[in-house]
């Protein structure tokens, strides 16, 4: 093992040796190298003041060498601030911005101790990040019925994890804290979970209320009391589009500092939260007893960054730092929220109005970008073909019953339509039943 990881180790089992038990085989032997071309330039930068030979970047008139066809397209903006390399962790000032924008929008944070956000190539990777530091093969992910499928592709196609589901819904239609525990308590022999609780859920669009976000901090606790290492994963995509009566914070804030055998990991970024995709800035965040602690452990997901990507596109850290610094932003980020809970407001409107109630139930919804229909009578994926080959419109079917709507994408006048056409489909679909 290089001597680099061995003493993140060390520092690991000194500050929680619990903390160093959740890490995989790869999160064991990951560091950063501090004697490299990184660590090298890093000092150059700071001390070669004649010339500084080191960084692979090419210079012209002392800015960074650039084609004027890209630069006309981005003139606002400084060259040094788009075409140098970020660094692995992210630029700096994104990162204090982030971590002020998180505490202001989680007061639970106040007073807790977690890390610096650490920049990422949005939520995919960090989530890829948080994989490879600590699931090993044979190690159990949990997460409920209801899921983004890409969870399986990181945890256990990559990483060779056993997933391990509970469904969503309580017989009350509210979160079933009860399945997490039981999921959670069955690893009793393995002594390690991890755990990863999506609000906004991707496919439902739900987030728990008050209640249940304490019964699912309660159900990791008795975990951990149990004696259960929990690396507890909060993916927050689409944190901030909460539009009822639910948790308007992540629960990272609650789980932070709950229990020695409990690592709080948030998951979040700018992607759909200021609806710039295609930007792709996400961000990993440590809660944790000490700064050492958190230093090893940003240190290791440094080390994951450089043998992966070496580090995110700066173009696009610099444009969410300018949006966060611009004295319109939350105004702007208001005006597309009533937007998005207008469109969620009709859907729940039309659904409730018992027009479709012999097509479909729907699962309770209160935020975020989709919702599921639960299919009564017919084939979710049927549905999805005749919907697209008949009516150009296109849903996600998820297993038999379910088709995932995103009213994220459909004005709110379009809303009526769109749900009269998928219940014409039904209908369609029905009736091709009978005449076979």
């Amino acid at each position: 093992m290089h001597p680099l990881a061995k003493q993140l180790n060390e520092t690991l089992q000194r500050e929680n040796p619990h903390v160093l038990d959740m890490l995989s085989k790869l999160g064991r032997e990951i560091y950063f190298p501090k004697v490299g071309i990184l660590s090298q330039g890093a000092e150059a930068k700071a001390k070669a003041k004649k010339f500084n030979a080191t960084i692979g970047i090419a210079l012209e008139n002392n800015e960074p060498m650039h084609l004027k066809v890209i630069q006309d397209t981005l003139s606002a903006y400084d060259p040094k601030d788009i075409y140098e390399y970020a660094p692995p962790a992210g630029k700096p000032e994104l990162r204090a911005a982030w971590r002020k924008k998180m505490l202001e929008e989680n007061p639970s944070l106040e007073g807790k101790k977690y890390g610096n956000p650490i920049a990422t190539n949005a939520l995919t990777h960090g989530l890829s990040i948080v994989a490879d530091l600590f699931a090993d093969v044979g190690d159990s992910v949990i997460f409920p019925d209801k899921n983004w499928e890409n969870y399986e592709l990181t945890f256990s196609i990559r990483r060779g994890a056993e997933i391990v589901n509970f469904p969503l819904y309580n017989d009350k239609g509210t979160f079933n804290a009860d399945g997490l525990r039981d999921s959670l308590l069955s690893q009793k022999d393995k002594g390690k979970a991890i755990v990863v609780l999506n609000f906004p859920n991707n496919p439902t669009g739900y987030t728990p209320n008050a209640e249940e976000g304490r019964e699912i901090v309660q159900a990791i606790k008795d975990a951990a009391d149990a004696g259960i290492n929990v690396v507890a994963v909060t993916d927050d995509a689409y944190f901030s589009l909460f539009f009822e009566d639910s948790l308007h914070e992540s629960l990272f804030g609650s789980l932070c500092g709950l229990h020695p055998r409990v690592l709080p990991v948030k998951v979040d970024g700018a992607t759909k939260e200021e609806y710039i995709w295609g930007f792709r800035v996400g961000f990993v965040t440590y809660g944790g007893e000490s700064d050492a602690l958190l230093a090893a452990l940003e240190q290791k997901t440094m080390g994951i960054i450089r043998a992966t990507i070496s580090s995110g596109p700066h173009p696009s850290q610099t444009f969410v730092l300018h949006a966060l610094n611009a004295p319109e932003f939350h105004a702007q980020k208001t005006e597309k929220f009533n937007i998005m809970k207008g469109r969620a407001n009709r859907v729940k409107q039309l659904l409730d109005s018992g027009k479709y109630d012999d097509a479909w139930d729907y699962y309770p919804f209160n935020s975020g970008y989709f919702m599921c229909l639960k299919l009564k009578t017919v084939d979710a994926e049927t549905l999805r073909l005749h919907l697209l080959d008949e009516y150009g419109v296109g849903t996600i079917a998820l297993g038999e019953t379910d088709l995932r709507v995103a009213f994220s994408c459909i004005e709110e006048e379009d809303i009526e339509e769109l749900y009269e056409l998928i219940y014409r489909g039904v209908k369609d679909v029905e009736n091709v039943a009978v005449k076979s």
